[in-house]
This record gives structure tokens, sequence and C-alpha cells, in this order.
């Protein structure tokens, strides 16, 4: 299958030499084409051209198999399992750089490049809320919607549940909302639609071109 998306995870695990030995172990079941180490040293682990095991269950834009059809970055972090923390200057300007070169090499829109939390918001909440989206926005990965006056408004479950298709969300997840807010509203991780999260919503898709 031709490579449309990129997806961004955190290791999870307390050290970047545990995380790593994982990803080489071919007994662990998961793999990643690429991590990313907090000093911003980048490890290749699986050729762009292979399938690696890094997102599980999951699915975007109403189609599973990302595995299928995406490459994979993890991203040095202890996670919230462990004491999750911030991501270092250093390692944001690492990851930076192997965003824009995948997306290079494959064609991938910003509007494609997503969340672990993004494609299974009911089992995973990587990168999280501290992970600089914003940031990468800035550079052309990913996006970072800012609502306009047009975006205010009235809504009900309907839209939501449109909204969030369109988006290439699952809508029918019950945390699916959780990650809206993880990604885009870090501050406010409440799970439930609200006006401040629906005008994000309809600013995104509207971005999109959806």
């Amino acid at each position: 299958m031709p490579v449309e998306l990129l997806v961004l995870h955190y290791t999870g695990m307390p050290t970047a030499a545990a995380a790593l030995a994982r990803l080489c172990d071919p007994a662990s079941g998961v793999s990643a084409h690429y991590t990313v180490d907090e000093d911003g040293t980048v490890y290749a682990h699986v050729p762009e051209d292979r399938r690696a095991w890094h997102a599980g269950v999951s699915t975007w834009r109403g189609a599973g198999d990302v595995n299928g059809r995406s490459i994979g970055i993890e991203i040095v972090n202890p996670g919230h399992e462990f004491g999750y923390r911030p991501f270092p200057a250093a390692q944001m300007d690492a990851v930076e750089g192997l965003c824009r070169a995948v997306m290079g090499r494959h064609g991938i829109s910003a509007a494609d490049v997503v969340a672990h939390s993004d494609v299974a918001p009911d089992r995973k909440e990587d990168p999280g809320e501290l992970f600089d989206w914003p940031r990468l926005a800035r550079a052309g990965i990913g996006l970072w919607p800012m609502p306009s006056r047009e975006d205010q408004g009235p809504f009900d479950a309907a839209e939501v549940a449109a909204l969030l298709t369109r988006a290439g969300y699952d809508a029918a997840a019950p945390r699916v909302l959780l990650a809206v807010q993880r990604r885009y509203r870090p501050a406010a991780l409440t799970g439930v639609a609200d006006s401040e999260t629906v005008a994000l919503l309809r600013a995104l898709v509207r971005a999109m071109g959806r």
C-alpha cells in the first residue's frame, strides 16, 4: 500500500535503552521505522518500504490497517505511566527534521500527520498533551486550528459526530473527544464536547479542506 500517513508516538518506557531493546526484539511483536532520543539522536529500525508494527488496532479516515499505510516514529519519553515530561528542544529539532524528510519522500500532507492517540483513541494517549504540536504545525507538519468567529455557535451531537468523521477520527470511539483535546486543547482534557472543542473541530475541518 502507498504510504499516506505519518504517526507520532512516545515510547512510554522508563528509559531509552529499554525502549530500543524492545523495538529491536523480534519476540516483542512491535516495531517502528524510527526512534528519536531526547538528545536528538535518530535510530532507524525498519526501512520505509517495509511495514512496521507500531499502530496496533487503529483507524484513520474510515480505514483500518494503519500499519500498512504509514511511517511510525517513536519519540523517547517515559509517558504517563513512568513520569511524563516535556520533550526537549534537541529532540523536537530532530523530530521536525525527520518528519520533513519523511513527508517529502512520500508526499504526506500536513493533515495526515497524526498522533497515536488520534488513530487509536480508546487505547492510546501518546505522544500526549505535552508534545509541541504547535511548533510542528508552524513548520508545516500537522495542523494547528485557529478558530474564528464563524466557528463559534450552537452545536448538537450529530454535528459533532460529522465533524469528527470529516477530520479523520472514529466518531464512535468513546474517548475520541479526549484524543482531540489531548492534541488540540491540552489545557482542558474533559472528554466532553463543549463550545471551544467544537469550534476547534470546525476550524480543523476547514483547514483540512474537508
